[in-house]
């Protein structure tokens, strides 16, 4: 693993260190305008350009605000993913990539356009201070902040800032008549991004990651330990939704199912020579059963590790496309907090595939809508929508069949699970009465809820009440007419969700998921696959299973 560590620190050092000379000569030859102090550049027309207006426009003006406004103008006409963050949005964000961020350690949701904490962080600063469950925050450093401005984008620049600063909150709570008031010492708080591991059948770990960030190697490990120690011989890894981050994360997760010599993937780009990351044989799995589930919004990372086991005859890749991103990233970060965001390389799979999609240089837009018309064309329920013509083939190492410039193709292809979802369900979805009703629910009954012990207690609790006429009587208070044969025809799914989020509420994703996978068709084909012997290496290598 020290050559694998050794590649991810120098080669992102180099990159910085060139940037970083760029703008130092930049510096010492230019007149000192301010385009040139950000970019380094000297003499040509945007220097000459701002240069002019600075000293002659009629009005005064910021020439740095024109600078903040051009710059994404300039980035716009590259690829879809090299970008310029703003310092307000980078303090925003904070170092989640790193596995943490700055803010007050609370769970959020949004209800009536009022903040409400849904889960207090362990050991975080607002428990320190005695935030609740519950609590709804309406002032925030004496401002009422409620109505319709308050937006989650809102939320998280008025909560979230850098470690040690403090912001006052007034909290609404249902046992006080009074507002409640609390100073908050804002502390980096930790980015879980593996959300859940547990043994979903015997011998069977099913591991769901949300992100991949600095913390996400170790993560994964500790879950692996956990499983193994369970009896754990086969593993799902569930990466649907998983829109990527770090790339060391995903190269460090695939070494351990990897044999020595095995290439994971490598990096180029026109300024940035051909690098190999080889698996060094230290990993822990080399022998195990894998299947990973994908979907159209698996990218970026999720697509380095995907690729690199089904590249390498490892693992069963089963779900739909996914999103296909193939850009390689490197991040430099101005003085004033800001950030910009460069593409300088493609990374490509063992096979020596990219699977980065087609995008047109300055049309974004048609790239952004790209999951709007795979959804028009049929691509989520069908995979004879999915249109392989013109794409490379390539070959993985067993010589089976694999294509490139559009996301990594699954082995297995398994539609979206449409069941129960008429017009009646998505009308709850999408007009948030169906979470209003969860969160309201658990207010209502937090202190027997929170009685419980483990979250099958509390699941069998739920099993016996009448929620689903519960929530259809809600829905009815809110104008959704109550539809006996579409709520009979989607009642077991809106009975699942109901309780898999009321017990999220409680006891996090340690029951939300295997209440939500209980049924789920593309987990349980998962299963079904690895019971029948279908997801071994072996099996894989000789392609004995069908679509």
């Amino acid at each position: 693993m020290n050559k694998l560590k050794k590649i991810y620190i120098w080669l992102p050092l180099c990159i910085a260190a060139s940037i970083a000379l760029g703008i130092l000569l930049g510096n010492i030859f230019s007149r000192q305008t301010p385009i040139s102090r950000i970019f380094g550049v000297s003499g040509n027309k945007l220097d000459v350009i701002f240069d002019y207006i600075e000293k002659s426009y009629v009005d005064t003006i910021s020439v740095d605000e024109l600078v903040e406004r051009a710059i994404p103008v300039v980035l716009s006409e590259l690829d879809p993913h090299s970008a310029y963050i703003p310092a307000e949005d980078m303090e925003v964000q904070g170092g989640e990539i790193e596995g943490y961020f700055g803010g007050i350690g609370v769970e959020f949701t949004l209800q009536n356009d009022t903040i409400v904490v849904v889960n207090v962080l362990p050991g975080g600063p607002s428990e320190a201070v005695g935030l609740m469950s519950g609590d709804r925050i309406v002032y925030v450093n004496d401002s009422l902040f409620v109505g319709k401005g308050v937006t989650q984008t809102s939320v998280l620049k008025k909560l979230r800032g850098k470690k040690d600063t403090k912001v006052k909150l007034g909290v609404k709570r249902q046992t006080s008549d009074k507002i409640l008031n609390f100073e908050v010492t804002r502390a980096d708080v930790p980015v879980k991004s593996v959300e859940v591991a547990y043994m979903i059948e015997d011998k069977i770990g099913f591991i769901k990651i949300k992100s991949f960030a600095v913390t996400t190697f170790d993560e994964f490990i500790s879950a692996i330990a956990k499983l193994k120690s369970k009896g754990a011989n086969s593993f799902i890894i569930d990466l649907q939704q998983n829109g990527g981050g770090s790339f060391e994360a995903s190269y460090r997760m695939a070494n351990e199912f990897l044999k020595s010599g095995d290439l994971i993937v490598y990096v180029e780009g026109r300024a940035y020579p051909r690098s190999n990351i080889m698996a060094d044989g230290s990993g822990t799995c080399q022998n195990e059963n894998v299947v990973i589930l994908l979907d159209e919004s698996s990218a970026s990372a999720s697509e380095v590790f995907s690729g690199a086991l089904q590249d390498n005859d490892r693992a069963l890749i089963m779900g739909r496309r996914s999103y296909g991103k193939g850009l390689v990233q490197s991040q430099y970060r101005f003085n004033d907090g800001s950030a910009l965001r460069l593409t300088i390389a493609r990374y490509y799979s063992p096979s020596g595939r990219c699977i980065q999609k087609k995008y047109e240089i300055g049309n974004d837009e048609a790239y952004n809508k790209d999951l709007v018309n795979r959804f028009l064309r049929g691509e989520f329920d069908n995979r004879d929508s999915i249109k392989t013509d013109n794409l490379p083939v390539y070959q993985t190492l067993a010589g089976r069949k694999v294509f490139g410039n559009d996301g990594i193709m699954p082995d297995v292809f398994i539609p979206r699970d449409t069941i129960g979802q008429n017009s009646y369900y998505i009308k709850l979805l999408n007009s948030g009465v169906f979470n209003e009703f969860v969160f309201k629910y658990v207010d209502n009954n937090r202190q027997k809820l929170n009685k419980f012990k483990s979250w099958q207690e509390l699941d069998r609790y739920l099993l016996q009440q009448p929620l689903l006429g519960e929530l259809t009587s809600y829905a009815e208070t809110k104008g959704i007419r109550r539809r006996p044969y579409l709520i009979s025809e989607s009642s077991y799914l809106l009975d699942s969700q109901v309780r898999a989020l009321i017990v999220r509420n409680i006891f996090g994703d340690e029951g939300f998921y295997p209440i939500l996978y209980k049924d789920d068709i593309l987990v349980n084909k998962a299963i079904f696959m690895i019971k029948s012997g279908k997801a071994s290496p072996q099996a894989i290598r000789q392609e004995k299973y069908k679509n």
